[in-house]
């Protein structure tokens, strides 16, 4: 990222003539802080601490934010001078927009059934930058955060983000390649397997449960020793998904990605080829094959079986 003598144009000292103006004013949250949404929060985030819990409850301090998010909807009450300077950069060609950062100070704790109230102003606008995203303009806004019936401040929220005009992508001169498996010592032997054109799949040698993925040690029982199996190929759709966003290199979507349930009873994921994606269905009868990409990559991949026949 780099700012060139450019930095100080025109637009960029009209949009730094917003700096210390207000982007909302004694806006309200939608919601009082409360139990479910700390409870939906917490298992999201995998937090268990005790202090978020029971009638003497407090709010995470890292849900600072979400008392005051206006949702889809938004908020009624932005200013006037916040659409102006998100409009003077639209007009410029800044179109697109991305968060890049936020800063949290917390004063006090939030609890169940306090009314959140707060007053944003715009901090700062960078002088124009360079990124690989495009040229653009940094804004940062601070949210001061304020609860109970004194007002009194429980903390600040700052929100930066980039206005920029997409920088021109110049198109692959070839077709990028698939993204390579990570072999190691716990699968190399699948992926030889595959290689030859073979599916295997491990069996514990003590308790003779199968397994895939490969695993150094069984998940039944613990023993480490093993032998393989190869399938026969068969197998049914068990579940899928199809693939819309975001465009990976070297796929092309939509397509399907399943998880096929083998014949001898243990799943994997592979793509469903030569039926188009919204064919594709729960209970699917499928068979294995192998397909090569780039010329030296091989991939076990399944093809409806009444394709097949």
């Amino acid at each position: 990222m780099s700012g060139g003598p450019e930095a100080s144009d025109e637009l960029g000292m009209r949009l730094k003539a917003y700096e210390g103006r207000a982007a909302a004013v004694a806006g309200q949250g939608k919601d009082p802080v409360n139990l479910p949404m700390i409870r939906h929060w917490c298992e999201a985030m995998g937090d268990t601490n005790p202090a978020y819990e029971g009638p003497a409850a407090m709010a995470p301090p890292t849900m600072l934010q979400a008392w005051t998010m206006g949702g889809l909807s938004g908020h009624t009450g932005r200013s006037a001078a916040f659409d102006e300077l998100l409009g003077l950069l639209d007009e410029a060609g800044c179109t697109s927009v991305v968060a890049t950062d936020c800063e949290q100070e917390y004063v006090r704790a939030l609890r169940p059934g306090d009314e959140v109230t707060f007053d944003t102003v715009i901090e700062s606008v960078s002088e124009r930058k360079t990124t690989k995203l495009g040229t653009g303009y940094f804004v940062t806004t601070r949210t001061d955060v304020r609860a109970g019936p004194d007002r009194a401040l429980a903390g600040t929220h700052r929100f930066r983000i980039l206005k920029y005009a997409p920088a021109a992508r110049s198109r692959p001169q070839e077709q990028p390649r698939r993204p390579r498996p990570v072999v190691n010592r716990d699968n190399a032997g699948f992926w030889e397997g595959v290689e030859q054109h073979r599916l295997l799949i491990q069996r514990c040698t003590s308790c003779t449960t199968l397994r895939f993925p490969w695993l150094p040690g069984c998940n039944a029982c613990g023993a480490l020793d093993w032998d393989t199996l190869e399938v026969s190929g068969e197998g049914t759709v068990y579940s899928y998904v199809v693939m819309h966003h975001p465009p990976f290199p070297a796929f092309d979507p939509p397509y399907a990605v399943a998880l096929v349930e083998l014949a001898e009873g243990v799943r994997m994921i592979s793509n469903v080829i030569g039926t188009p994606y919204d064919k594709v269905r729960i209970g699917l009868p499928v068979h294995l094959e192998f397909q090569r990409y780039d010329d030296e990559l091989v991939l076990p991949v399944f093809r409806a079986r009444e394709e097949v026949a």
